[in-house]
């Protein structure tokens, strides 16, 4: 099989992920995909929680915003079951609310809000002057090229390929992590032409905007979600669509933390395509360090 197929197939497998099947009359279940992570990638049940709700909203209504909180770690062995409660539908909005269920228990919950397209006034920020992608090493050569100090029992699930190629304009050395201001610049896109339909962007752009977005809170402290003694989870996530954009296309993804406390980092992004502002995301993420703070300090060259 050639790479560019391997690459389609890859493609492919996540979009199926996504799309879920019907069970009964807005109940909806769907796979789940082990990414070496322990639980159920956040993204992968906000993607899905998405589908559900799109497939009880008007086709003449598109997604503007949604808010989800992870209630608690999913089981990769399992599927999950999705109930859409349609509780509005008005001349021009329209609110669903979807709780993805495991083992008789809610572990992810989310409302979202859909739209009639119309006018209006518009302005956006101004995405920012980084180096575009051209020439960046992927998030996966760079795994590739770390292979011997990854943990044999996770390898295969991270150095395989994946459907969103990823590429950090600052990454940070998971190994040797460096204090360095709160903004992560990364640019993304799937690995393959995806279906036109517009729907299917939507929700895959929702997927995909859980990677990363946590880490700008861990940027000004020198740790990264990769140590032992670091315990990181995502707590919510909201997300607001603004224009339309393409997923098959690069999307630079700007993510910046204004404030941890309490064991929590906030984080908020930006998402440009072609120097329009696509989506906007929010995130507070748990950030729990269980290690000697002064004895790392100490041993760091």
């Amino acid at each position: 099989m050639t790479q560019e197929k391997i690459r389609e197939n890859v493609l492919d497998e996540l979009l199926m992920l996504l799309n879920l099947e019907k069970i009964e009359e807005n109940i909806f279940r769907g796979r789940s995909q082990d990414l070496g992570f322990g639980n159920i990638f956040g993204g992968q049940v906000l993607g899905q929680a998405l589908s559900a709700a799109l497939q009880t909203v008007p086709k003449d209504r598109r997604v503007h915003s949604l808010h989800g909180y992870f209630l608690r770690p999913g089981d990769p062995a399992m599927s999950i079951v999705y109930e859409v409660d349609c509780i509005r539908d008005g001349k021009s909005f329209t609110t669903r609310r979807v709780v993805a269920i495991q083992k008789g228990q809610a572990i992810f919950s989310m409302s979202s809000s859909f739209q009639v397209e119309e006018s209006g006034f518009e302005h956006q920020d101004t995405p920012p002057e980084v180096v575009g992608p051209e020439g960046l090493e992927s998030w996966l050569d760079w795994a590739r090229g770390m292979e011997d100090r990854i943990p044999p029992n996770i390898r295969p699930k991270l150095l395989c390929e994946r459907p969103i190629e990823i590429r950090v304009v600052n990454p940070v050395n998971p190994f040797n992590p460096r204090k360095q201001p709160p903004v992560r610049y990364s640019w993304f896109r799937a690995i393959h032409p995806m279906p036109d339909d517009p729907v299917i962007h939507r929700y895959m752009l929702a997927y995909a905007s859980d990677f990363g977005l946590v880490s700008a809170s861990l940027y000004p402290h020198g740790h990264t979600y990769w140590e032992p003694d670091m315990q990181v989870t995502s707590l919510d996530h909201a997300m607001w669509f603004h224009r339309e954009f393409r997923m098959d296309e690069w999307l630079l993804y700007v993510t910046q933390s204004p404030s941890a406390s309490g064991a929590r980092g906030l984080n908020f992004g930006k998402i440009y395509q072609h120097g329009q502002l696509v989506a906007s995301t929010a995130q507070e993420g748990l950030i729990r360090y269980r290690g000697n703070e002064s004895s790392r300090s100490s041993q760091s060259p």
